[in-house]
């Protein structure tokens, strides 16, 4: 089989999204992040607190990159904005099971809540991908209009 073969334009859009969403997504990771760790860290809030704070300051960002950057070449249902906002909470739903499956079974101390917050960063931003190319931002043909 050659690679052509293997790449289909399914799956061409589905690398092309992703590598596309793992640019977008650096920033807000890296500010969502250090915003995380400088509130659970450095200012001892509780870790679901400072998690969900961090998350907060990042979803209209995350929406505006996906919309315009990411997922820019298919066009967009009126229900985006909604959609977005399910896909995030389910998304933040799973990132707080796993902080919490994470925070119980990981002994104590800065580098385990470190861990703890980065698995949960990792599920959130796998998740809230799949849901936005699935769901949120599905492609719909064109139809000659750029939404």
């Amino acid at each position: 089989m050659s690679v052509s073969t293997l790449l289909t334009p399914a799956r061409r859009d589905f690398l092309i999204s992703a590598l596309r969403y793992g640019v977008a997504g650096v920033f807000n990771t890296l500010v969502g992040f250090s915003i995380i760790l400088a509130l659970d860290l450095g200012l001892g809030l509780a870790p679901h607190l400072a998690n969900a704070i961090g998350y907060a300051i990042g979803v209209c960002v995350s929406f505006v990159l996906s919309k315009v950057f990411v997922f820019k070449a298919r066009q967009t249902a009126r229900a985006a904005p909604l959609r977005y906002a399910v896909a995030v909470a389910a998304a933040f739903a799973l990132n707080q099971g796993v902080l919490t499956l994470a925070t119980r079974v990981l002994p104590e101390g800065a580098l385990w809540s470190t861990a703890a917050q980065g698995l949960a960063v990792a599920s959130y931003t796998a998740a809230l991908f799949l849901l936005s190319h699935f769901w949120v931002f599905a492609h719909t043909p064109n139809s000659g209009k750029d939404a």
